[in-house]
């Protein structure tokens, strides 16, 4: 077998269970050879190495898609936050129009309705106001 161009010939030490592993798997992973096994490896480590997060091993691809997939989270969940602030606003100007309450009254409504939410874990609902206002 020809020597390819540019590569060079060197003693490597493996342990055996080390060399069984690379036998096993070297076919799964597409390589013509083991040594084309062992020279992916080494470089996946030094990509691992040198990468700037050190934390991450994940392939651009992958990485580029998750964040797309957030990006478009992102975009839905600010559209819907929009049309709930509007139908909030609508809700609010029609109970202000029917509603005569004075500004000190509505401030600690307010204070209250915060700390309500807080206690709740901001999971406050119709009937948890309803209770609130009849107890």
């Amino acid at each position: 077998m020809p020597t390819p161009k540019n590569k060079r010939k060197f003693a490597l030490w493996l342990y055996p269970e080390t060399l069984d592993k690379v036998k096993q798997l070297y076919t799964e992973d597409d390589c013509r050879s083991k040594s084309e096994f062992i020279e992916k490896a080494v470089q996946f480590y030094i990509d691992h190495l040198t990468a700037e997060d050190q934390r991450s091993m994940l392939p651009a691809a992958i990485l580029s898609s998750v964040k797309g997939i957030i990006a478009e989270s992102d975009n839905r969940i600010c559209r819907l936050l929009f049309k709930m602030a509007v139908e909030l606003a609508v809700t609010m100007n029609v109970v202000a129009a029917n509603s005569e309450i004075d500004d000190v009254s509505l401030e600690r409504l307010k204070g209250e309705c915060v700390k309500e939410v807080k206690r709740l874990n901001g999971n406050f609902t119709f009937k948890d106001a309803n209770d609130w206002q009849k107890g």
